[in-house]
């Protein structure tokens, strides 16, 4: 297929790598247009300068950037020259409002949107191991379908455009709860005295076990979170879900309680620490 891909950063460069191995024609482009030319340097793929050129004569364009506004500016740019019958895919984690009105403009257009985060992070997307929830016309993410599935393990298509935003926030909601109680349990544990690595050994084959926990519990217990998710990211997303919430009428105390005590990883200097750096907070306040 001929693609365009905009937003090569630390998710969309590997991403896009992966449909040049693919055999699909990719011309990729970045705000920072150093990044395209390094991501083309060493992929093969074509590095272009603008959201237009990106669209120009293509099947498909894809979107990996940074919130609302991005995702407003770039498809407005592709739609200029996307030709008809041309579908946008939305990698974006974004709000659900906008995911709506993208579809519509997409459509004036005579194109499709398809709003599609993913979850699996950074290593996720470089291992090709990407799950995705997609929102929109089903027929538009089947002819996506053959792309997406060069960096995607899962593809869910979750029903009418916003779906796949609303999925998204789900799966935040579900982060945030287990990523505060997987770092209460290793304080805990550190302060009764026990020795975590035997603790994970005894807990993570039985009901406590989780994603989180065998990826996040020895780097928890070590204080290591120069990697992975952003907390800036994470509170970003976190508040998208609570803005739905507000919308929708959902009661997310715990979520909204996990979202403040990121603000105070923020505070300690961990905007660039991943999720897991909740554990952080508590372990500073341990040595007080």
């Amino acid at each position: 297929m001929k693609i365009g891909f905009a937003g090569l950063g630390v998710m969309g460069a590997p991403m896009a790598g992966h449909l040049v191995r693919a055999g699909h024609q990719v011309s990729g482009y970045n705000r920072t247009s150093a990044k395209a030319l390094a991501w083309a340097a060493a992929t093969g793929g074509t590095a272009v300068e603008s959201p237009q050129k990106a669209a120009e004569a293509v099947d498909l364009v894809i979107l990996c950037v940074g919130n609302d506004a991005d995702v407003r500016q770039v498809t407005i740019a592709a739609l200029e020259t996307a030709p008809e019958g041309c579908v946008l895919v939305d990698h974006t984690t974004t709000s659900a409002r906008v995911a709506r009105e993208m579809a519509d403009l997409a459509r004036e257009s005579n194109c499709a949107f398809v709003d599609a985060p993913v979850s699996g992070g950074q290593a996720g997307a470089e291992n090709g191991q990407l799950s995705v929830m997609a929102g929109g016309d089903p027929a538009a993410l089947s002819r996506a379908m053959p792309a997406l599935q060069a960096y995607a393990k899962a593809i869910q298509h979750m029903g009418p455009a916003g779906s796949g935003q609303l999925t998204k926030m789900v799966n935040q909601i579900c982060i945030a709860g287990v990523v505060q109680g997987l770092a209460e349990a290793v304080h805990f544990a550190e302060r009764a005295g026990l020795d975590t690595d035997a603790v994970f050994g005894a807990i993570s084959k039985g009901a406590a076990q989780s994603w989180q926990m065998d990826n996040r519990w020895a780097t928890m217990a070590r204080g290591e979170f120069d990697f992975g998710f952003a907390v800036d990211w994470m509170r970003k997303d976190l508040g998208l879900v609570l803005d739905e919430a507000r919308s929708n009428g959902s009661h997310l105390a715990v979520t909204a309680l996990v979202d403040q005590f990121y603000s105070e990883v923020q505070a300690m200097g961990g905007t660039r620490w991943d999720t897991s750096s909740l554990a952080a907070r508590l372990q500073d306040r341990a040595k007080r």
